[in-house]
């Protein structure tokens, strides 16, 4: 194993700390009373075989991995408090912030956390909404979240079901939360292919919604190919009930069933088709936006939200299956794309994948104006080898806002939650880490750290299992990200964090 985990590593127990005791969640049915949580929602087991059981286990009795649910980190992270699942059993997925609030999706709805005391965050409400993968932001007094799976309508209490029936309904729906103990749903609006993610474009008096979906299954008939675009909703503040979708820009143009994406496997063997964005990120500031786009990487234009223009578009056929997230640094001069290799359900951070998959890409953001190209400088990838029944690939993450320095925190599901630096986008390094070992010995159980930001001082991470966790930084490198304070973070709509405008 590397240094870093043979020298910084401290093999302890850690407590689970919780928030005071007796806490007593409040269960918000959205929805009529009937509305119960969808387990179809969940990711099933699979079975390792008995060889792959056996390595893990001998990893695990060498020290190399961490025992089951054993916590680990280095010297430079502290685990301060960590509040299991409660009323919502679903799978844990994405985080927002708001003032002294943490809001935290969950395939079958959300929570509330009040983080004014980040050692013992107390649950404020815990709103029952199913339907997958309930990605979550906040502006302002509304909340957004993003249903991606087939429901029997737009309620709270929709139910799955087939997505060939003609009533399915999948898209985006909004809540008033200017009572964070008692949210309000006011609003929903379908979208063509449902939203898997969605990101925020705020204005003073609406706020723009670039919803990305893809097909999976052609089957689905609002999925079909050329599914090359995303739709765009426009909310207004002071009436969100009439949100409604404005335009479906085209982003990938092309002649043939299939559009001008990634045409993927057969003609580029290992990698997705394009047939729509996983996740985009927008710089506001800068009216710049990066899309991750299964096949494709693009830059793109966005001065006019609701016609954004492609600036440079670039594929990785060789090392890059999935395109997922992406993360510009401060300066607006390099953008991180992820691998999500696998899915999020596979097993790749091993020495048999290596480290140029189901990693990082970095890259760096060359000219100016439509001008501007991606130039890729490397990859980055944890060397922290996870055992074969942990599900682990690079996934969501925000910068650690350090002037001059280009720091990220970033989850790996398993793998755990990593900080590194690209400052030097050719040469990254992690700097610092926090894992759990597997769920299990013989068994790939779906879990691990589905989002890690950093977030007025304190890492927060949504684990898809365990529940929600706060760390503590404490290495000079990012002590200045300390005075950094927000009143809103959505990662994927990034904000300048230092006013590079006023200077």
């Amino acid at each position: 194993m590397t240094p870093l985990h043979t020298t910084r590593v401290r093999r302890r127990r850690l407590g689970v700390a919780t928030a005071a005791a007796g806490l007593l969640a409040t269960l918000l049915a959205a929805g009529p009373a009937a509305a119960t949580p969808d387990p179809g929602d969940v990711p099933a087991e699979r079975k390792v075989s008995s060889e792959q059981a056996a390595a893990a286990e001998a990893l695990t009795n060498s020290g190399e991995i961490p025992a089951v649910d054993e916590v680990v980190h280095s010297d430079n992270i502290r685990h301060l408090a960590n509040i299991p699942k409660d009323a919502l059993p679903g799978t844990n997925s994405d985080l927002a912030f708001q003032g002294r609030y943490a809001f935290a999706g969950n395939y079958d709805g959300f929570r509330i956390f009040d983080i004014s005391d980040p050692r013992a965050p107390k649950t404020v409400a815990q709103v029952l909404c199913p339907g997958a993968q309930n990605d979550i932001s906040v502006s302002g007094d509304l909340l957004f979240l993003s249903t991606d799976s087939s429901r029997s309508d737009d309620s709270c209490a929709s139910t799955s079901q087939p997505a060939t029936e003609k009533s399915s309904w999948e898209g985006v729906k909004v809540f008033d939360i200017s009572d964070k103990r008692s949210p309000k749903y006011v609003a929903a609006v379908e979208t063509a292919c449902g939203s898997h993610t969605h990101t925020l474009v705020p204005e003073r008096r609406n706020v723009y919604v670039y919803v990305s979906s893809y097909s999976p299954n052609a089957a689905f008939p609002d999925c079909r190919p050329p599914h090359d675009g995303i739709s765009v909703i426009k909310v207004p503040r002071n009436a969100p009930e009439k949100s409604a979708v404005v335009g479906f820009p085209v982003l990938f143009p092309g002649e043939g069933p299939d559009g001008g994406g990634n045409p993927g496997a057969p003609t580029n063997p290992g990698v997705s088709k394009t047939t729509g964005c996983h996740d985009i990120t927008v710089l506001p500031d800068e009216d710049l936006a990066a899309g991750a786009c299964m096949g494709d990487g693009i830059l793109f234009d966005i001065r006019n939200p609701e016609r954004p223009k492609v600036i440079d578009r670039v594929q990785d056929n060789v090392n890059f299956a999935f395109w997922h997230s992406a993360t510009f640094n401060q300066d607006a001069d390099k953008v991180v794309f992820t691998d999500e290799l696998g899915g999020g359900v596979g097993a790749t951070c091993n020495a048999e994948i290596g480290p140029n998959r189901g990693a990082d890409g970095i890259y760096d953001i060359v000219g100016r104006g439509d001008k501007r190209k991606l130039v890729f400088r490397s990859y980055f990838k944890i060397d922290r080898h996870q055992a074969a029944t942990e599900n682990c690939v690079a996934h969501n993450g925000s910068l650690i806002p350090v002037k001059g320095r280009d720091i990220m925190v970033q989850a790996w599901y398993q793998g755990g939650v990593s900080v590194w630096e690209f400052t030097n986008s050719a040469k990254p390094r992690e700097i610092a880490y926090f894992e759990r070992g597997p769920l299990s010995t013989d068994t790939i159980t779906t879990g691990g750290s589905w989002s890690a930001y950093y977030y007025n001082g304190h890492i927060y991470s949504n684990d898809i299992a365990k529940g929600f966790d706060v760390l503590k930084l404490e290495d000079r490198r990012t002590d200045a990200a300390k005075r950094v304070r927000m009143r809103e973070l959505n990662v994927q709509t990034q904000p300048d964090y230092f006013d590079r405008h006023d200077h």
